[in-house]
């Protein structure tokens, strides 16, 4: 399989359905920007936290899941598409992991560890995948909406983890002065 193919230097890329639209479409920055999400979840595994790693690794492939659903405006039975599974599959983790976490006080200022600090960009972006993914839904008809609810809940998701990463790294919380 060939890595280039010169299909996308007029600007134009494929949907899932072989239709032609612009790079800069709703529908591309809403699958890209979950992209770059995936991306940065991938730069904090491994963390050293095989429990930790376990979730990313489920949330990477969500991501992909995401991805393949803004890809396809008209999907069949058998295509990958977010569902209210994945969106639950979330909240147990986030439930899980605030136990161990102190109660939340006050706001947070984002960094940490490392890795930490990798989720805390990762939430930053999935925040803005969010917003792209709401201008899908307000431009265009077929738009899975559990894909944007599944976005929301997983920027809790990593800003949850990015707190536990500090705990557990033993770097405290920083909030911010006014």
């Amino acid at each position: 399989m060939k890595i280039y193919t010169g299909r996308g230097d007029e600007g134009q890329t494929d949907l899932r359905t072989m239709d032609r639209v612009s790079k800069a479409s709703e529908r591309i920055e809403a699958y890209g920007s979950a992209d770059e999400v995936n991306s940065l979840v991938g730069l904090t595994r491994p963390t050293g936290y095989d429990d930790l790693d376990d979730d990313l690794a489920m949330v990477q492939n969500h991501l992909h899941i995401v991805q393949a659903d803004f890809a396809n405006p008209e999907p069949d039975e058998d295509d990958p598409v977010v569902r209210e599974e994945h969106v639950a599959e979330l909240e147990a983790t986030i439930d899980r992991y605030d136990e161990e976490l102190d109660p939340l006080e006050s706001f947070i200022l984002p960094g940490g560890s490392d890795s930490g600090a990798h989720l805390h960009h990762a939430r930053s972006v999935c925040r803005r995948a969010e917003r792209r993914a709401v201008a899908l839904v307000a431009a265009e008809d077929e738009v899975n909406e559990t894909a944007v609810v599944y976005l929301n809940r997983l920027s809790d998701a990593l800003f949850t983890l990015a707190r536990l990463l500090n705990q557990r790294d033993g770097v405290p919380e920083e909030s911010p002065t006014y």
